[in-house]
């Protein structure tokens, strides 16, 4: 079965356009989960451009599916996740001045210290995802760090979309996934996906589940959350048994 999980660090974006107090990322989280996503994402970042403190401590109150807290490894942020104790912990790169996440993790630049950080997480029963390229270096290095899941950035992937490169991009994902499950790691795939570019990764029966924010965010700004969320929904049931 695939699984969505909805990203919900835009709402906390508008929201810290006035710096006030709504929209609330937390009842978007709610309004999501009752729209039938299976988990919720947040990224808190080292500059809190988005998702605060608050927000991370009211969202594993509330979330009663799957809480993914998607972070740098950072010191500071490994000890509030400790803290919190969510569900999952996805590992990222961070960059200050970046929009958003541009590229995957590489693992191999401090092996030593992702290791360390995986088997912190799993003292508290934190399960691992790291997301990364799909290249097979980097899946052995998630292998070997222990990583339970990995997520492929499909932001290369989403860009190509229409250009001569789609095939190319989308052969890359396919291998890498099919080399992910063969050595035990679960798949998950994320970044720049949305209504049209998802449906051919779901013919890739090793990805379980998906997850995406800003597709679904800039959508619900039209039609609503519960809309935007079911309408994914839809579109991952019914490509997926094609």
């Amino acid at each position: 079965m695939i699984t969505l999980n909805i990203n919900i660090d835009h709402i906390a974006t508008i929201r810290e356009a006035r710096k006030g107090v709504e929209p609330s990322p937390v009842l978007a989280a709610q309004k999501a989960m009752l729209a039938g996503a299976d988990g919720i994402v947040a990224h808190l970042r080292e500059d809190r451009r988005h998702i605060n403190d608050n927000d991370v401590r009211n969202l594993r109150k509330l979330v009663d599916t799957r809480f993914d807290l998607e972070m740098a490894a950072t010191d500071e942020i490994i000890n509030i996740a400790l803290d919190v104790v969510p569900d999952l912990v996805t590992i990222v790169p961070e960059k200050r001045d970046e929009l958003t996440t541009e590229g995957g993790l590489n693992i191999h630049s401090d092996i030593h210290r992702f290791a360390a950080l995986s088997k912190s997480m799993h003292n508290k029963n934190i399960l691992v995802s790291y997301f990364i390229e799909p290249e097979i270096s980097q899946i052995d290095a998630a292998k070997k760090v222990g990583a339970d899941i990995i997520e492929l950035h499909t932001g290369t992937y989403a860009n190509n979309f229409r250009s001569t490169k789609f095939a190319h991009e989308y052969a890359r994902i396919k291998k890498a996934a099919e080399y992910a499950e063969s050595i035990g790691l679960h798949i998950a795939a994320g970044h720049g996906l949305n209504y049209n570019n998802i449906k051919p990764l779901l013919k890739i029966s090793q990805i379980k589940e998906y997850s995406i924010g800003h597709s679904i965010i800039s959508r619900a700004s039209i039609t609503g959350i519960d809309s935007a969320v079911r309408d994914m929904l839809h579109i991952i049931q019914t490509y997926s048994r094609l």
